[in-house]
């Protein structure tokens, strides 16, 4: 084991999230291991070296995909073909950048010449200046501007639902020790030895962090850990290392992403605080008999709020030994209340 790394100490050591580090690996990019006597997933050097890799290449703004097909080719060929490619991309951009940034000089200085010079009936006829803009596309300009606009969330790509009260198996992870893959063994595992497929076919499962008070190392800084929920009937009994809950439910708001697409937490917090109708509500959501293992804190001292990520088709997809986790549907659940 000297020569393993956790998921904790590669993601501290090379500046990457969890969730970062698990996505590539849905998506067949990097490759952990088992290893013998030793129940959770570990990292080798090559596949830390490989990490470094794809590190490198994503902040030299090569995408996924061509990273994908770089780490899979030997050959210098391809890697040339996609470098260059890439230099033109940015050539063009460069090259964009400074034609706009010598068109704003030279409206600056033009105004300086003159007060009495209005931008919109003068300025902008210029025959100078618009000899200037002329080479620019105007294709590049609608991009950014479409880009910036589908970087917010509207109205229109957050649905509200209502979560009805549920009785849950759950299930709990340190960051250490496997995280979601853990738990989404573990409660595999108990549905198929229960067939909870018959009695349950209308299930549904989610996840979310948590951060425990036994995990607080003397920094007094907690680390997350991850538990993941399943809906059960209410009389079936659960082993361990599940636990029971019972889950209140509560208004939501929610919006749907591809596995990975987790910058859109950003986005759905962002449309909450300028909704007109709704705002986070983070008043406690499960019994309160039925307490987090440790403590949840609340999200006003700097800790995790009580959202979640529902997995869509949950019942299908488990079923499916053919399924790919990097294809998997998930609705990201903020809660809320209505303004009063």
């Amino acid at each position: 084991m000297e020569d393993l790394l956790t998921i904790t100490q590669i993601t501290k050591s090379l500046g990457v999230s969890t969730r970062m580090l698990r996505y590539y690996e849905h998506i067949g990019l990097l490759e952990s291991r088992r290893v013998e006597g030793y129940a959770y997933r570990v990292y080798d050097d090559q596949a830390a070296a490989r990490l470094k890799q794809i590190i490198i290449l994503r902040k030299l703004r090569v995408p996924l995909k061509q990273i994908a097909l770089l780490l899979s080719d030997d050959g210098a060929v391809n890697a040339i073909e996609l470098f260059m490619q890439n230099i033109h991309e940015l050539d063009d951009e460069i090259t964009s950048l400074s034609t706009i940034r010598d068109i704003l000089q030279a409206l600056v200085d033009r105004l300086r010449e003159s007060a009495s010079v209005r931008i919109g009936d003068h300025l902008l006829s210029d025959k100078r200046i618009m000899s200037l803009v002329a080479p620019l596309s105007l294709n590049q300009f609608a991009l950014k501007e479409a880009d910036e606009t589908l970087s917010k969330l509207t109205d229109r790509d957050v649905r509200i639902i209502y979560l009805p009260p549920m009785t849950v198996a759950a299930c709990q992870s340190d960051h250490d020790e496997g995280n979601e893959g853990y738990c989404g063994q573990e409660i595999a595992k108990f549905l198929f030895e229960n067939d909870m497929f018959s009695l349950k076919p209308d299930m549904r499962s989610f996840g979310f962090n948590i951060f425990i008070e036994n995990n607080i190392p003397e920094t007094g800084k907690a680390s997350p850990c991850w538990e993941q929920w399943v809906s059960i009937p209410e009389d079936i009994e659960v082993p361990e290392p599940l636990f029971k809950r019972r889950f209140l439910g509560g208004l939501y708001a929610a919006h749907m992403i591809k596995m990975g697409g987790w910058d859109d937490w950003n986005k759905l917090g962002e449309w909450a605080k300028i909704s007109e109708l709704y705002e986070f509500d983070w008043n406690p959501r499960c019994e309160p008999d039925q307490a987090y293992r440790g403590k949840r804190y609340e999200p006003e001292k700097g800790f995790m709020d009580p959202s979640l990520e529902e997995y869509l088709n949950y019942y299908s997809n488990t079923q499916n030994p053919a399924f790919n986790s990097a294809h998997m549907q998930l609705d990201l659940l903020l809660p809320i209340k209505e303004k009063s």
